[in-house]
């Protein structure tokens, strides 16, 4: 399994495992997809980023980028679920993932929030940054 995807996996089973944030967001409603969701409030997992982390001599160190995009009817609700998406990613590690991947260390590194043309709909965009060492 590649790396982005195992850290994707993990991220979804931290949140629907996270009391703070299932009640704010239905785990049914935290999905790996694209594009606007039909149900709100949703977390929709979306695009991935793996990077070869120049930092270390191990060649087995990737930088993960993993983007949440979080989507409701209202922007001060967004916020809430993005603190709620953060305690829970930053609150304990994810080390060990799927196929003998090793998170070291899971952040979120950024958060912006958008108002929808609609004038209905806010999205919240988090970047999830994870240094993992991957299995050989």
């Amino acid at each position: 399994m590649s790396p982005d995807l195992a850290l994707q996996k993990a991220l979804l089973a931290r949140l629907a495992a996270t009391a703070d944030v299932t009640a704010l967001v239905p785990a049914a409603n935290m999905v790996d997809g694209f594009g606007i969701p039909q149900r709100f409030p949703s977390i929709v997992l979306g695009e991935g980023q793996v990077v070869r982390e120049p930092l270390t001599l191990e060649a087995r160190h990737r930088r993960i980028y993993a983007t949440l995009h979080i989507w409701t009817k209202s922007a001060p609700s967004a916020r809430t679920i993005a603190g709620a998406v953060t305690a829970a990613v930053e609150g304990s590690p994810l080390v060990d993932l799927e196929d003998g991947h090793h998170a070291i260390s899971t952040v979120v590194s950024d958060t912006r929030f958008l108002r929808d043309p609609d004038g209905e709909t806010a999205h919240g965009v988090m970047t999830v940054d994870c240094l993992m060492e991957v299995a050989t």
